[in-house]
């Protein structure tokens, strides 16, 4: 029998502020443990949560950005539940009454179309603190717990259950982490937990429309992880119905040293989970005004810059795909642009040379040591015919490793391209003088003698004689 897999995916992105929700502590990432902490995200009897603005207007452009419908009036509630590293004893979210609702995300599908995952919900909450169960002398008989990280603020995009692959959830996870960059409101740094993602996936027979029962994956903090759990849950599923068994409804971790999930806990262990009103914070009220105001503050998002550069620079999609992936990218490539004017030889070094480089010393566009005008002085040469293509290449390389202009690269290594052709046909009538058999055997027909000749020429120079004149010139000698 066939089997779909039903994938819905949770994500919790923490919001970029600097200070936690309800209180001033920081949120910065790397404190000494339990310093950034205070009466409010410890949980002291009498202390009272006060809501940051930011991570509202934070949570509101997310929302806005996922074509959600922002809920004029939403409401905080206490999600309670016993845990060491939540020292409330309540977990301060938003329940029936969310920040936003019914949004989408287009992702691409397996048949290479295009499909829309829907967004069931968005709303704003507070991160517990950390249990640490490993690194210390006595871990074996102890947990600890660091409180730095309670309080911080957190936006949950709750995805409706349109995704049938793990491809299809490493694409929708991707465009959502690409889409909380370019606006600010989150860093996606899933090592430092700052993106974490929850999948409940259950598999049924294709044709069916009833949904199988689910298992909810947890904590998966990597794309790699992302992918290889959902690939084994959905295998794992299928065996056991296969074996006449049946899936059982349970929390699952992935173990990641066996590279398989395992049950944290069934569903009747799981946490039953009690909401009520939040008596301390009034509704939060984002009416037609306070939208308009954040909305004017939002850049423009990847899949309109993506468009744009199609329209205004004519380049491929796939190009215009690449270069959106980061805002910080996009923008270096629009800088390049604006100072070379060549929008198809900026968008080729980019893709190619420069990412690749990028890449292998492991550093971001950001910190890239040829900067957008050193690329686009590199371009210009090109074009003007200063230098070859080739000889741009090594040009490069040095630029990269050494930080330095073209200008300087060129002088150093004395690269300039020759393009003076009376130098050139000067070369040319020397290599035929020492090759005359070559010479003659092209006279009688051996047209691929040019290709000797032309390397004869390019290696006599050193490679900086310009290419199309030295095959210009070697033919009207040649056939003269």
């Amino acid at each position: 029998m066939a089997y779909e897999a039903v994938i819905g995916l949770e994500v919790h992105a923490q919001l970029l502020t600097k200070t936690k929700i309800f209180c001033s502590c920081a949120t910065a990432f790397g404190s000494p443990p339990n310093t950034n902490t205070c009466p409010v995200c410890l949980g002291f009897p009498g202390a009272l949560p006060v809501l940051n603005r930011e991570a509202a207007v934070m949570a509101t452009k997310a929302a806005l950005a996922l074509e959600c419908t922002v809920n004029p009036v939403s409401i905080f509630a206490r999600k309670n539940y016993f845990y060491p590293d939540l020292p409330k004893g309540y977990q301060i979210s938003q329940f029936d009454r969310p920040l936003a609702e019914h949004g989408a995300i287009t992702i691409g599908s397996s048949n290479g179309s295009t499909k829309r995952v829907r967004i069931k919900r968005v709303h704003l909450e507070e991160d517990a603190g950390k249990s640490i169960h490993d690194g210390f002398a006595d871990s074996s008989h102890y947990s600890y717990i660091d409180l730095n990280r309670s309080g911080t603020p957190l936006i949950e995009i709750v995805s409706e259950p349109d995704i049938h692959s793990a491809d299809e959830a490493n694409d929708y996870l991707t465009r959502l982490k690409v889409i909380l960059q370019y606006l600010e409101v989150c860093d996606g740094n899933m090592e430092e937990g700052s993106l974490r993602c929850d999948a409940n996936i259950s598999v049924r027979p294709v044709g069916e429309s009833k949904l199988g029962t689910k298992a909810e994956l947890k904590n998966l903090n990597s794309f790699r992880f992302l992918r290889n759990a959902i690939e084994y849950e959905i295998d794992r599923q299928i065996r056991v119905l296969e074996e006449g068994g049946t899936v059982v409804q349970e929390t699952r971790l992935w173990n990641t040293a066996e590279h398989r999930t395992v049950s944290m806990r069934s569903k009747e262990e799981a946490h039953d989970y009690r909401y009520f009103p939040e008596p301390d914070l009034p509704p939060l009220v984002v009416d037609d005004a306070w939208q308009k105001e954040i909305q004017s503050a939002m850049p423009e998002l990847p899949e309109m810059k993506k468009s744009r550069f199609v329209s205004q620079y004519g380049l491929p999609e796939y190009d215009a795909g690449v270069l959106t992936t980061s805002r910080a990218l996009a923008d270096y490539f629009e800088e390049t642009v604006s100072l070379c004017q060549s929008a198809k030889s900026a968008s080729n070094w980019i893709m190619g040379d420069l990412l690749r480089d990028l890449k292998e010393f492991n550093q971001t566009i950001e910190d890239s040591p040829v900067k957008p005008k050193a690329l686009a002085d590199l371009v210009r040469l090109v074009e003007t015919g200063e230098i070859s293509g080739k000889m741009a290449k090594d040009v490069f390389e040095v630029m990269f490793r050494e930080r330095k202009s073209p200008q300087d690269v060129i002088a150093e290594k004395g690269l300039k391209q020759i393009t003076d052709s009376e130098t050139i046909e000067k070369v040319i009538r020397e290599i035929i003088a020492t090759n005359q058999k070559t010479y003659e055997q092209y006279r009688n027909g051996k047209k691929a003698a040019l290709g000797f000749f032309v390397g004869q020429v390019m290696k006599a120079t050193q490679g900086q004689a310009n290419p199309q004149l030295v095959n210009d010139l070697l033919r009207k000698i040649l056939d003269a």
